[in-house]
């Protein structure tokens, strides 16, 4: 944690010493970020083909597509930890051999289970790369403020490669098939090897004792039955007993992980980090922050692809909005923190984001909405997460002790990632059932009206089928059902970030400057 010294804006601290190396190294990690933030998302795009040449069953296609944030959720944790121990730049390089490796296994695959193993490798990559990038940024930017823009980065590289993401996946897709997806993480995979092998400089935190074994699998199970659960829920509903199950394990594990690790001198992950009234308020930002987030961009795909008839590269880019705006706000929102108190910069960017979610409900209370509103909504809604993203960040690891780095960008990346998995479960759920209930009666056999009524996707389907008059009849019900359904799902959203800025004004310290420098 920062010294009282440095909370105070006058605090006069030595300059201290600045790594000559450190903007290659930022180019570098933003470079990696990109592609696995990419990643998360390119599958989307990619998927119909996939299913088209592979023609996996649908237990199989539900393992293509969630395996890999289970895996990544599952050992972020451990692997902040053994980058901790073992060495920072060694376990960034280790995960970009996996996820090369797992790439090429991809590329090859002939079966669907070749696809689920390499999307798992492609998971582990991941969780060895991610915590590693943000340990390395605090190693490397040893000035407050510098460091504040290299966070600002990073959360713009995120970001922005998530919704570049179907873009650049679709433009692959169209023209080079669904391998393609997963061919273009090797030739960048390898530059970033053999440019961190050269310039990447390594570090450790001192760690005494064993390796705590018995943490890491209560870890593991952990994270793992937690996120598989938040996942299950969005998909069974809350009647399903599955994801209760799991939800109830997660919270055991997970229960008897904390209290090893408070027992423990040299613990996997310092969970006292949350008794730091800082770190746990912008870590709670960042993940209420991400249930709106993660809700929005897998409704709204949906809606462009099923309600608005776009293709999947045509819905991508119409997601562009959020993207620059969040770029553009995680590039300004340095400067907002050295001029104004973190709090304040802080709730005003959870507020923006209340106003993005909200206003295409209120748009839909006056008129039919379309894309223009929703455009104007995701640009509002990005900017947001720009600056509220970038200042949780930058507290986050602000508030964190130099040798506790890796868990604290453990726990960083995981609020992101369940944020994101809760928002579809809960959010998405929400949508659904609005959605079968603003259908009108339908004149079809019961396979075929369980199948509308089981999602818009499944709708679209049948009205595929059906064609004519029939059709598009039916895709006329369907959008409209489901277009009235996801406005209320956002404004939800928006009443999630609202709480979370009322908690940031409300009790994050009055003078914490994370940007200023401690003697």
């Amino acid at each position: 944690m920062s010294s009282p010294a440095a909370t105070r804006p006058d605090a006069k601290a030595a300059a201290p010493l600045l790594d000559p190396r450190r903007w290659i190294v930022l180019a570098i990690l933003s470079g990696s970020l990109l592609l696995i933030a990419m990643d998360t998302t390119i599958l989307n795009v990619a998927f119909p083909s996939l299913v088209s040449d592979l023609q996996p069953g649908s237990v199989e296609q539900l393992w293509i597509i969630d395996i890999y944030a289970l895996a990544l959720s599952g050992l972020l944790v451990t692997a902040g930890a053994l980058g901790d121990r073992f060495g920072r730049k060694r376990m960034l390089l280790t995960g970009f051999a996996i996820f090369a490796l797992a790439s090429l296994l991809a590329v090859f695959a002939t079966e669907a289970w070749h696809v689920i193993g390499a999307r798992a490798l492609l998971g582990i990559g991941g969780a060895a790369i991610m915590p590693s990038t943000l340990s390395i940024l605090r190693h490397v930017f040893t000035d407050a403020r510098e460091r504040a823009f290299a966070y600002a980065v990073w959360a713009a590289v995120f970001g922005g490669g998530m919704a570049l993401g179907p873009v650049v996946g679709g433009l692959l897709v169209e023209d080079f098939g669904w391998q393609s997806a997963f061919l273009l993480n090797l030739p960048v995979a390898a530059l970033v090897i053999a440019l961190g092998a050269w310039f990447l400089p390594e570090s450790h935190s001192p760690r005494s004792g064993r390796w705590d074994w018995w943490g890491v699998g209560q870890s593991i199970v952990g994270m793992l039955a937690l996120a598989g659960g938040i996942k299950q829920l969005g998909k069974s509903g809350f009647a399903d007993p599955l994801p209760w199950a799991l939800l109830v394990l997660a919270a055991v594990a997970l229960t008897v992980f904390v209290r090893r690790q408070l027992r423990l001198e040299s613990p996997l992950l310092q969970v006292r980090l949350f008794a730091n009234r800082s770190f746990s308020i912008a870590a709670v930002s960042i993940f209420l922050g991400m249930v709106g987030m993660g809700a929005v961009l897998f409704l709204v795909t949906q809606w462009f692809q099923y309600g608005e008839g776009y293709t999947p590269l045509e819905a991508g880019v119409r997601l562009l909005p959020a993207s620059l705006g969040l770029v553009v706000t995680s590039m300004v929102t340095p400067s907002l923190m050295h001029r104004f108190p973190i709090r304040h910069v802080l709730g005003f960017g959870l507020v923006v984001m209340t106003i993005g979610l909200a206003l295409p409900w209120t748009v839909q209370q006056f008129t039919p909405i379309g894309y223009p509103a929703v455009a104007v909504a995701l640009a509002v809604l990005g900017m947001g997460v720009g600056i509220a993203t970038t200042v949780a960040s930058v507290t986050l690891m602000a508030a964190t002790p130099a040798h506790e780095v890796g868990g604290a960008a453990a726990v960083e990346e995981t609020c992101y990632e369940l944020g994101a998995a809760l928002g579809v479960a809960i959010l998405g759920s929400l949508a659904t059932a609005l959605y079968r209930s603003n259908l009108p009666s339908l004149d079809l056999d019961g396979t075929a009206a369980a199948a509308v009524r089981g999602s818009v996707g499944e709708a679209a389907h049948v009205a595929q089928g059906l064609g004519g008059e029939a059709g598009r009849s039916l895709l006329d019900a369907v959008s409209a059902a489901y277009t009235t359904a996801i406005t209320p799902a956002f404004l939800i959203g928006s009443l999630l970030t609202l709480a979370a800025a009322a908690i940031a004004w409300a009790w994050v310290p009055r003078d914490l400057r994370p940007t200023e420098n401690a003697h």
